[in-house]
């Protein structure tokens, strides 16, 4: 039996951009993947990721923000930053391939346009995952 690979998405609050790579990438390729995600200043997630990650399938309502701390000293083959401040505080991970991926933060979007902005980024992320899956492929 293949051992599922670790993947470990890192945003600042792990209320929006991460919570929806770790929901997509479990959804695409689940069996394949173990996928956690994280922030550097945990805030709870955000009612416009619920909606719009629901309005594509995925039902995230269940998931809670958690602190990268709590992931210290467990390895992963994957750690992805998925802003510009998280990558500034993220550790060094031994043994992991580190990537950054930088989207905008749809929770800082205004708000007649917010919900708009977090399914652009959500559309934005999900592109950049199949990518992924593609050159990782075995």
């Amino acid at each position: 039996m293949k051992t599922k690979k670790r993947v470990l998405f890192v945003c600042t609050g792990n209320s929006a951009r991460s919570q929806m790579a770790e929901g997509i990438l479990r959804q695409l390729a689940g069996e394949e993947y173990e996928v956690f995600s994280a922030g550097t200043n945990p805030k709870g997630l955000h009612p416009g990721t619920i909606e719009v990650m629901k309005e594509a399938g995925m039902a995230v309502s269940t998931h809670t923000s958690k602190d990268l701390a709590q992931f210290e000293g467990q390895s992963f083959d994957f750690v992805i930053t998925v802003c510009d401040r998280a990558r500034q505080q993220c550790p060094v991970v031994p043994g992991s391939t580190p990537f950054h991926w930088g989207f905008d933060d749809p929770a800082e979007a205004d708000s007649p346009h917010q919900l708009e902005t977090f399914r652009r980024v959500r559309d934005e992320i999900r592109h950049r995952i199949r990518l992924f899956l593609l050159a990782n492929k075995d």
